[in-house]
């Protein structure tokens, strides 16, 4: 009997698990009928809709760093596309330096920097250095693009990713710029029109600044065309670098070159002494012309027997006509070609010009007529035609303060120096500059400053509205000279009374932290 139920019970079991498996079977061959018959179609364009894409993992670009290691522009990530973006952290205090990146252009678009060739062809959406160090050194700070394959539905949706490439991170590149130094040039500038320049006396750039400014991270993204198109239209020209590409008449700080050349043409000694009459007047055919000193012309009063130290010291114009007369135009055309005037001083920025430094030649050719006397007069006080930039009149003056080296200057490579072989005369040369900063001279504010310096100032006109170009340049300690700097206020008045306030200022903060 119990053979017998158990068998029975076996039977059952067995039908019901067949019964079962037979119904499963069922469901899901009606289920495949429906993905394949009902929906198939659906199915079939969602599967045909899918494709497979490369999609661009953008490289970060290098740092650019301070001389101590600080971040000057750097990267920050976004959630977007792009995953990170340019990030200039002082803004519009270093802008001229720093430059700014842009879209390539259908210019561009596929080809190869030759300098940079590993870096492949150029792609649509890629970013390139368009001004200051992002472009001189695009080479350093871009990278190399990633790239992703990867799966993607109708929407564009990521399905899944087939393969991967690393992008590789540009290099960072770090500067001799002076990150404190910078903002306070920065700051002292604000609201004037000018330039100031800031070496070592080995050519290494500390700060260089142009003032108007920009704020160049309104050029990072796509979202500030309103405001970039203002910068584009702004009658300041804030885009555009003075320091490096603006020529403006020097004045009197071109005095202690046309001393130097004088020296060593031997036109003068340190025993030579020379009457001031306040003004000298030329007798042409076409009538007479007067030349005076702006002592006299203030004053009324004269210099008296002065020899070259009190000349410098008292930027006496009567003086320096004399010894541009005695020098010739063609000896100081010459000289100033020896203090790298007339050419670019080989700074590490685009977009720099070299001066112009006048000729008979040149005044035949451009304007047509002979070279008089008193057109040598007017170089001789750095007026007239002549027109530098203010990195060309930092350099030279930088020569003066180094002893005698002529040197290219640098901002993220390491700078060549010639020797001028003017030691010599450098001495007389350097002792005006030291009196023109102490009581007596011409460069009050820096008459109680410590360490000593030696400077010069320039009020340099224009022939615009009876406005002039203020400048100061100093350099310091006299005895071991270690920073020169060059301050240009356009069209801003007398450089004792602008433009030296603003080197004081800089000069308090180096020395005086």
């Amino acid at each position: 009997m119990e053979t017998l139920a158990t068998s029975k019970t076996q039977s059952w079991l067995s039908w019901f698990f067949r019964g079962t498996l037979i119904l499963g079977f069922l469901i899901l061959i009606g289920r495949l009928s429906e993905l394949q018959i009902i929906k198939g179609g659906y199915f079939r364009s969602l599967a045909e809709g899918n494709r497979i894409r490369r999609v661009p993992i953008v490289a970060p670009r290098g740092r650019i760093l301070a001389r101590g290691g600080e971040v000057l522009v750097g990267n920050k990530k976004v959630e977007d596309s792009l995953g990170v973006l340019r990030d200039y952290t002082l803004g519009e205090k270093f802008a001229h330096v720093s430059g700014y990146l842009g879209e390539v252009n259908e210019k561009e678009l596929g080809k190869i920097n030759p300098l940079c060739p590993e870096k492949g062809p150029r792609k649509a959406g890629s970013l390139v250095g368009r001004a200051g160090l992002e472009q001189e050194y695009d080479c350093v700070l871009a990278g190399i693009d990633g790239e992703e394959l990867v799966e993607v539905d109708t929407k564009g949706r990521k399905i899944r990713t087939l393969g991967k490439r690393e992008p590789i991170s540009g290099s960072d590149l770090k500067t001799s710029i002076h990150r404190g130094l910078q903002e306070k040039v920065s700051d002292v500038m604000n609201g004037k029109k000018g330039a100031v320049i800031i070496t070592e006396v080995n050519g290494r750039v500390l700060a260089l600044y142009s003032s108007p400014s920009f704020d160049p991270n309104l050029f990072v993204g796509k979202t500030n065309s309103e405001k970039i198109s203002q910068i584009l239209d702004d009658d300041n020209l804030s885009l555009f670098n003075r320091a490096i590409g603006g020529q403006f008449h020097p004045g009197s700080i071109f005095k202690p070159l046309v001393a130097i050349a004088a020296l060593k043409e031997g036109k003068i000694n340190k025993d030579y002494v020379f009457e001031d009459p306040g003004v000298i007047t030329i007798e042409t055919p076409f009538g007479n012309f007067s030349y005076s000193n702006w002592y006299f012309n203030q004053y009324g009063k004269t210099e008296g027997r002065i020899n070259l130290v009190r000349a410098i010291a008292r930027s006496t114009d009567t003086f320096f006509y004399k010894l541009g007369e005695s020098v010739g135009i063609d000896k100081l055309v010459e000289w100033e070609k020896k203090f790298g005037l007339g050419e670019e001083t080989q700074i590490d920025l685009p977009g720099e010009i070299g001066g112009l430094v006048p000729s008979p030649e040149w005044k035949k050719k451009v304007i047509g007529e002979p070279w008089f006397l008193g057109n040598t007069y007017h170089v001789s006080i750095g007026q007239g035609y002549l027109s530098l930039t203010p990195v060309e009149i930092n350099r030279a003056i930088l020569a003066i303060a180094n002893g005698g080296k002529l040197c290219s200057l640098k901002v993220a490579a390491e700078s060549d120096c010639k020797d001028l072989k003017i030691e010599e005369a450098i001495f007389l040369v350097k002792e005006g500059m030291r009196e023109a900063c102490s009581p007596g001279g011409t460069g009050f504010t820096f008459f109680d400053f410590e360490p000593q310096v030696a400077c010069k100032t320039g009020t340099a006109e224009t022939n615009e509205d009876g406005k002039t170009h203020a400048w100061f340049t100093v350099f310091a300690p006299y005895d071991f000279p270690d920073i020169v700097a060059t301050v240009l206020v356009e069209r801003g008045g007398e450089g004792s009374k602008v433009a030296g306030p603003i080197a004081r200022e800089i000069f308090d903060y180096w020395f005086h932290p």
